[in-house]
């Protein structure tokens, strides 16, 4: 049998202020009591799993839960800047509403271009894409035959998903991720990847 890395992915919990959309990029909220609860409800999924090591990006909405999670399969969490959500720069902790109604042209161009339009001081899909894959190829290469936490965010997993099965950056919102949810993906040694799990 190919040897294989498992890849347990998830997104941080519920964030203060979930029930308004808004771009949180690389701005570090809080988790919310919700959020919190979350992270210590997904204990029980890693139950009978053999996890060896577990990375996270170093924002406080991820963190934290690798921490809780860190602790209850007995590996330190190592922190990357990596994981990161996408940077949207001067969007960034402004909601949707208030985008559509301030930068009405931005919005719809940003729309109709998701894979290149950057927001000024902000990336694009491009460059998540060109720092999160090669870091999560390095997670892989570095263990080999292992199963492996990674917590990041909701654009970082869509990435990483699409990545996965092939598809195009332009189909992310083809994609679901909810607040702590989990995604299980396998890197075979002979380049063959499978999505296990999606949006668990």
């Amino acid at each position: 049998m190919t040897r294989k890395t498992r890849i347990y992915l998830i997104r941080h919990g519920e964030v203060a202020g979930a029930g308004v959309r808004r771009y949180n990029g690389h701005n570090d909220v809080a988790l919310s009591p919700r959020g919190v609860e979350q992270y210590h409800a997904l204990k029980e999924r890693f139950n009978g799993t053999r996890i060896s090591a577990c990375y996270t990006s170093d924002l406080t909405r991820c963190r934290i839960g690798a921490g809780i999670l860190g602790e209850h399969l007995g590996v330190a969490p190592v922190v990357n800047k990596n994981l990161r959500e996408m940077c949207i720069g001067t969007w960034e902790g402004k909601t949707w509403t208030e985008l559509q109604e301030r930068y009405p042209e931005e919005w719809e161009a940003r729309l109709a271009d998701i894979v290149n339009y950057r927001v000024p001081g902000g990336e694009n899909l491009v460059d998540v894409h060109g720092r999160v894959i090669p870091f999560v190829k390095e997670i892989v290469a570095c263990h080999s035959g292992e199963e492996v936490l990674v917590v990041a965010h909701g654009g970082t997993n869509r990435i990483i998903l699409l990545d996965a099965i092939g598809a195009p950056l332009s189909a992310l919102f083809n994609i679901e991720q909810t607040y702590c949810c989990l995604n299980i993906i396998d890197y075979y040694a002979d380049g063959k990847t499978v999505v296990k799990l999606m949006n668990g």
